[in-house]
């Protein structure tokens, strides 16, 4: 029980503050661990956000951090939020494959369109986090930084 008392939200914010570099550099990680994260690679997310926070020299620890946006819990909410997102964009029929009995058999059957949906709503949600989750923690650094 105790453990939960001694978690808070100051020491949550503490490990972005004491993380070393500029804002950008760990802006720049987080938000590449966050994008990778909203993809649906099961247990290649954090070796893609490491990777791709190692080409785009952000912090690679946040990088990792990042791609638990993602976790046992949130997936099926995440994936399915993406697959809507992705439907919209995609206009030709976008609820008809989600309101049939979700079965595996059509998901294979369809499987390029199912895919394609879920792929491009996970960049877009993706994107759209990572700029969020990068901008806050820009914002929490440069104010670390003017004390």
């Amino acid at each position: 029980m105790r453990l939960k008392k001694d978690i808070n939200y100051k020491k949550i914010l503490s490990l972005f503050r004491h993380q070393k570099g500029s804002p950008i550099f760990n802006a720049k990680g987080l938000a590449i661990g966050v994008f990778s994260g909203c993809f649906p690679f099961f247990g290649f997310q954090t070796l893609i956000g490491v990777f791709l926070a190692k080409l785009a020299k952000g912090n690679i620890f946040l990088a990792a951090i990042g791609t638990w946006i993602s976790n046992p819990f949130t997936y099926i909410p995440l994936y399915y939020f993406n697959y809507k997102v992705g439907s919209i964009f995609l206009t030709n029929a976008p609820n008809n494959m989600i309101k049939k009995n979700l079965v595996i058999n059509n998901i294979w059957q369809q499987g390029t369109n199912f895919s394609l949906r879920l792929l491009l709503g996970s960049s877009f949600v993706g994107f759209l986090l990572a700029l969020i989750s990068g901008s806050i923690v820009f914002l929490i650094c440069n104010i670390k930084n003017k004390r």
